[in-house]
């Protein structure tokens, strides 16, 4: 059903800096966990029920987090040095978030949107989708 209604303003974002840095933290242990090819800190920036969904050179997959842990075996890529992650976005509207984080891979380019929530233990990151692309400008 539409809602006809007149427009009203969307409800504000937070900007707490406290709540924004909190919300942060998960984010940030998702970059530590690519920096370092590490699952555990992947294990404590996600729910353990997240789900990964993307669709990458075919149909749709969507991953438990057990099964994305698998990727990490705790062995840096070699060029880390030259590898490039940003948070972009982060929304925070009460116990609710989003995020973007751009990371640049080499000849990739992923962009990630995450869903957060605030647990007991923190913020977690709920959902992972992402895209891939080629990085403008790198040598195939």
């Amino acid at each position: 059903m539409t809602d006809t209604a007149p427009a009203s303003s969307p409800v504000p974002s937070t900007q707490d800096p406290q709540v924004l840095a909190a919300a942060r933290v998960p984010l940030e242990l998702y970059i530590r966990g690519h920096a370092e090819d590490n699952a555990e800190h992947m294990r404590a920036a996600f729910l353990p029920t997240a789900r990964l969904d993307s669709r990458r050179d075919g149909p749709l997959t969507s991953w438990t987090l057990d099964f994305y842990c698998q990727r990490f075996q705790n062995q840096p890529a070699a060029d880390e040095a030259q590898r490039r992650r940003t948070i972009d976005v982060l929304d925070v509207t009460g116990t609710a978030a989003m995020a973007k984080v751009t990371l640049v891979h080499g000849a990739m380019t992923f962009v990630d949107y995450f869903v957060l929530v605030q647990t007991d233990e923190g913020w977690k990151i709920a959902s992972k989708t992402f895209h891939a692309l080629p990085t403008e400008g790198a040598v195939a």
